[in-house]
């Protein structure tokens, strides 16, 4: 992993001390709370419902043993003892107390780690496949492009105050795990007809109130165009994004008011300007960067203690069906650690969960974790001989549900519980659609099944890219629950259909339930998930079982 060095280490140290200045200031009351906004939003410093919330950058997921326990000392110290991890591949402390927010970020800077650009009309943290440089369908690990990326970004002078946020998202895999079509620049690293490397680069997705799914606007660039094309993007959405109404502000409404073709005339026509200022200088840092990324010296070993606790352990047997995953080396697994035991918060970690995590990364994991954008972590490096060990310590610390992928494993947004925007409650939907379908002991025959609420229409809970998507709204001073079908965040990125009428908070579950037991009676055979039958039915019987009061009758979809 990236390894800072003395540029990077004088300037989070200058950052860190101009942030603790103006905390100072705010204190004292030299500023007020308008002032001091865009200055603690620059820092990742939010004010919420009930409490200041800091968030803390975990570039493209990655993190090692010293990183997750100074976030577990951060918790203990200065939180209530725990975090909660994002779909952004970030950590959140819910309630820190302002005076005691420069020490954070101080400790923070310790590990390499910081809170710029987690916030604000400016480029956030740059996500990427949580799998990467472990999976085996990877044509190249993307994080040293996603690193490149947080380099070019960070206190870029064009790009601090755009029209608003900006997302990137880089896979190196044809298998998109990254949502990169959820994104306003998505970087997909191909190969072209002759097998040289490049990327697809994808613009203009999004969630929110308007969602729309990425449209490709360079099917094929050469590595070393990356950094000018991007900058060429960001450039002309600075200039033409609108300003007058932030729900108009995002990239993709920019593409879609002026069209593709007029935006990408405009972006090639900047990149012309742009690429012969570029000296190569970025294709040096990156080689530079990917020198730091370099796989580690997997080894060869038996494995027959993870194929007898494989054969004599049937809950371990059930955990290794669901949570590993095939890796690029022989002898070795992918392990995604479920942060979703179910009626727990989705995305939390105590500090002494972390600690274990980190312990075996440590012991067990090359030093290596991942923060998934699913808001469970992974252990990317782990030797089969020692997953009996690995499952046996997740076990005790609560680490150990076997539901990965399956409806329980649910994206929830914080909602109502603690987010000032929220209309509705998230957590608590969540816990009880989880709660349900373990009680009936119905996850492993659904089947895989991503399940996404959000509690408000910014839909930080990918509800629209879920198989199942929840939105919760205020109507009329009431929780109303809308249902969406069919959404898809993959390489077949859809956006999912809405339904119908919402339901009330004590409706929510129930109605989920229906949807499900007519996808049970629905399916052709036990291999056709979710969406294959979505797909190949359409969304009507759904919809006659969602509202049997309504059968026959239409919905508006």
């Amino acid at each position: 992993m990236y390894r800072y060095n003395e540029f990077d280490r004088a300037f989070l140290a200058e950052r860190n001390e101009q942030f603790r200045q103006q905390v100072a200031r705010r204190i004292d009351g030299s500023l007020t709370e308008e002032e001091f906004r865009p200055l603690r939003l620059m820092n990742g410093l939010y004010l919420q419902l009930h409490a200041y919330m800091l968030r803390v950058a975990i570039p493209y997921g990655t993190l090692n043993s010293a990183q997750m326990r100074q976030l577990a000392y951060i918790a203990e110290k200065f939180d209530k003892g725990y975090g909660h991890f994002t779909t952004r591949q970030n950590i959140q402390y819910n309630w820190p107390k302002l005076p005691d927010v420069p020490d954070i970020l101080d400790a923070l800077a310790e590990v390499q780690l910081h809170a710029i650009q987690t916030s604000g009309n400016t480029i956030r943290n740059v996500t990427a496949d949580h799998f990467a440089g472990a999976t085996q369908d990877e044509i190249a690990d993307p994080r040293p492009v996603a690193e490149l990326l947080r380099q070019w970004s960070t206190d870029h002078p064009e790009f601090q105050f755009l029209p608003r946020k900006f997302k990137f998202a880089v896979t190196g895999s044809p298998r998109d795990r990254a949502v990169t079509r959820a994104h306003d620049i998505g970087i997909r690293m191909i190969r072209n007809d002759q097998g040289e490397p490049g990327y697809e680069v994808l613009v203009g997705g999004g969630l929110g109130r308007t969602p729309m799914i990425g449209k490709v606007i360079r099917d094929f660039l050469p590595p070393e165009d990356l950094l000018p094309y991007v900058e060429a993007i960001v450039s002309v959405y600075n200039l033409l994004g609108r300003r007058d109404n932030k729900y108009k502000a995002r990239i993709k409404i920019t593409v879609h008011e002026n069209g593709l073709e007029v935006f990408r005339d405009k972006v090639e026509a900047r990149f012309a300007e742009l690429k012969s200022r570029f000296s190569g200088v970025d294709q040096e840092r990156l080689r530079d960067i990917e020198a730091q990324f370099a796989p580690p010296e997997f080894q060869i070993s038996d494995v027959s203690a993870f194929d007898a606790a494989y054969q004599d352990n049937p809950s371990f047997r059930s955990w290794a069906d669901t949570n590993l995953t095939p890796h690029k080396a022989d002898g070795y697994a992918i392990v995604t650690v479920s942060l979703k035991k179910q009626g727990d918060t989705p995305g939390d970690a105590t500090a002494s969960q972390m600690r274990t995590l980190a312990d075996l990364a440590q012991t067990y994991g090359h030093d290596e974790l991942r923060i998934s954008h699913e808001q469970n972590v992974i252990l990317p490096h782990v030797h089969k001989s020692d997953l009996p060990d690995v499952y046996a310590a997740l076990k005790q610390a609560g680490l150990a549900t076997a539901n990965v992928g399956l409806i329980s494993d649910i994206i929830a947004c914080p909602g109502m519980d603690y987010c000032a925007l929220a209309t509705a409650r998230s957590i608590p939907v969540a816990q009880e659609i989880a709660k349900k379908f373990d009680s009936l002991k119905l996850e492993h025959d659904i089947g895989p099944l991503k399940l996404k609420i959000s509690g408000c229409i910014n839909a930080c809970g990918h509800h629209h890219v879920g198989h199942i998507g929840i939105l919760g709204l205020d109507r009329a001073g009431v929780e109303n629950y809308q249902i969406t079908l069919g959404g898809d965040g993959s390489e077949t990125a859809e956006i999912g259909s809405r339904t119908g009428p919402g339901f009330a908070y004590d409706e929510i579950t129930d109605a989920i339930e229906r949807i499900v037991y007519a996808y049970l009676e629905l399916r052709d055979s036990a291999e056709e998930t979710f969406l294959m039958a979505y797909r190949r039915l359409g969304a009507e019987p759904f919809k006659a079982a969602l509202y049997p009061e309504n059968k026959g009758k239409s919905h508006a979809a």
